[in-house]
């Protein structure tokens, strides 16, 4: 089905061009707990550098939104969905503007959402289950419509609205504090730009092996020595480069990786995403993309 795509706004492009000299990466979960908190990576950029002040972790979604009312400017990388498919959302009837889309899926429960997706899916063929966005092919994500493996459309669920609460501006998808600024990033783009499809980590301890951890150590550092189209190289201390690599779970990992997709969009004209954006569907900061000139 035929998206009707909108130009980016020339005010969103030129906010791009902002100094935001506080960036942030975030990889949630759509259950934080102790064990499984939100991981905040804080960094500071630096020309064709980004440094890693320090790991910040919320065990629970009081805190995270606590810590989204942080006075600006800065601007944050979030790793989960801020919007669902066209296709999807014309195919069930539901609100055809972002932010009244947004408001009826805040107000339907995880089951809820878990039976409409699945009937979705049930009635495709096999091969085109899910509706995709348009950039999941260049990002090579996995579609936001999808409950589990990973559960994406969960964290939207769980994490755009305290976007809005927050009062955040969504380019291309909502007016808000154009000081606290929140891009859609997924680690996975850049990791696999670095070392193929390797994997790096894993939740479960018998499958945190001594793979995935020389997997991580070439990540991080090909991080630092900048190998990744964005132009940007990771500064890290010893402290910290060991304890990104101790963290089996990956999720220091991805949110410094996160970090590093902000610090790229932050010093890019209008945060270097494409001038026309599906105002549904949003878009992944740098997929598709090339480096900033």
């Amino acid at each position: 089905m035929h998206a009707t795509i909108v130009a980016a706004p020339a005010s969103a492009r030129r906010i791009g061009r902002m100094q935001l000299p506080t960036l942030a990466g975030i990889d949630i979960t759509s259950r934080p707990t102790r064990r499984k908190p939100i991981t905040v990576a804080i960094g500071h950029g630096d020309g064709a550098s980004v440094r890693l002040a320090r790991l910040d972790r919320h065990a629970g979604f009081e805190a995270f939104a606590q810590w989204l009312r942080t006075p600006g400017p800065w601007l944050g990388a979030f790793d989960f969905p801020f919007g669902l498919p066209r296709e999807l959302v014309e195919a069930l009837g539901w609100p055809r503007a972002w932010p009244a889309l947004m408001r009826h899926y805040a107000s339907l429960s995880r089951e809820q959402i878990r039976a409409t997706f699945a009937a979705f899916c049930d009635a495709r063929p096999a091969g085109g289950k899910f509706a995709h966005r348009a950039c999941d092919l260049p990002a090579g994500s996995s579609p936001s419509m999808k409950w589990v493996n990973p559960p994406v459309a969960y964290m939207l669920h769980a994490g755009v609205p305290l976007l809005l609460e927050a009062g955040l501006h969504l380019p291309g998808l909502h007016e808000g504090d154009r000081t606290r600024v929140a891009l859609e990033a997924y680690p996975g783009l850049l990791a696999r730009e670095l070392i193929g499809h390797r994997s790096y980590k894993s939740d479960e301890r018998a499958r945190q092996t001594p793979e995935r951890l020389i997997a991580r150590k070439d990540l991080i550092e090909a991080l630092e020595q900048g190998r990744t189209r964005l132009g940007l190289r990771l500064r890290l201390t010893h402290a910290q480069r060991d304890a990104l690599a101790a963290d089996a779970s990956g999720d220091e990992l991805d949110a410094v990786l996160c970090l590093v997709q902000a610090a790229w969009a932050a010093r890019a004209p209008g945060f270097g995403l494409p001038r026309a954006v599906d105002p549904l569907e949003g878009w992944i900061v740098s997929a598709g993309s090339p480096a900033p000139s």
